[in-house]
């Protein structure tokens, strides 16, 4: 039987960037080569908001009356660029850092490596990605870096206020929580009209329960435990209880207008990082 490891994921992702952002980049490219473009046109230039003037702003958007209001300088925002956003959320924890075998990455690996790699057919399309709980949004070709570098600060809930109306999420976690968690955080951001997608990645032994004989689980970063003498005998009853769970995260997603998939560590990236982008093609 495999020895189930569990790996320090995000002690560790500052010195996993530089790999990551090339791996992500390369499972980019693969899945870019079958769509095409996806530049939106103009969805009207109305007033949305004023936000902080960043690094890389053009000094041409500067609205120097809001600025002259305070110490700070603002631009506006509109609606089409609010409608451009795509704001993403990986799952974070002991529990994203488990995998059960050495030859598999660990979940939250494969979140962060599906996240950025998204992130990087949003950039070649000309739209703007954030992550939930930093303050601004990242653009351009050469900010998937910039945006790799930012996932330790990114919320470790899937709640942001700040996220406009309007706007795009992707939430990429196991979301094997209570139910009601999911529900509030989609229900959250389905009220500020933003659309969604929840997917759900797992592990393969997540799925299958493959252990036998008398094995001892223990909680991830708590001290619970559970001792189960023969684990065969309680296979179909956990498979059972997943599906109830996953058809429970579907309805979730589907009471919003948002949609749902999953995806194991032991399977590609590339099928499930092309099913989400296609899901955000317009319409």
């Amino acid at each position: 039987m495999t020895t189930p490891v569990s790996v320090p994921w995000a002690e560790s992702l500052g010195a996993a960037l530089p790999p990551l952002v090339v791996q992500a980049e390369r499972v980019a490219a693969t899945v870019m080569q079958g769509v095409h473009g996806r530049r939106r046109p103009g969805q009207g230039d109305a007033f949305w908001q004023f936000r902080p003037y960043v690094a890389g702003d053009a000094a041409a958007r500067v609205d120097w009356r809001q600025s002259a209001k305070s110490d700070r300088l603002f631009v506006r925002e509109t609606e089409w660029e609010a409608a451009q956003t795509v704001a993403l959320w990986s799952q974070r924890g002991a529990a994203m850092d488990w995998r059960s075998g050495r030859d598999l990455p660990a979940k939250g690996f494969r979140a962060e490596l599906l996240l950025l790699a998204l992130a990087s057919l949003l950039f070649r399309g000309g739209e703007r990605v954030r992550l939930f709980g930093l303050p601004r949004a990242f653009a351009g070709r050469g900010a998937i870096s910039a945006l790799a570098e930012a996932l330790p600060r990114q919320a470790m809930v899937a709640e942001d206020g700040r996220i406009p109306r309007h706007a795009r999420a992707v939430l990429i976690g196991d979301f094997l929580a209570p139910l009601e968690e999911t529900r509030n955080a989609v229900a959250a951001l389905a009220a500020r009209s933003v659309r969604g997608h929840l997917l759900q990645v797992l592990d393969p032994a997540e799925e299958t329960l493959p252990f036998t004989g008398r094995i001892r689980f223990e909680g991830l970063g708590t001290a619970e435990h559970a001792l189960v003498p023969r684990v065969e005998g309680v296979r179909a009853l956990y498979e059972e209880r997943l599906a109830r769970h996953r058809d429970g995260l579907a309805a979730i997603a589907a009471a919003s207008g948002w949609s749902f998939a999953t995806h194991r560590t032991d399977q590609p990236p590339e099928a499930a990082l092309l099913a989400l982008y296609r899901r955000l093609a317009p319409g």
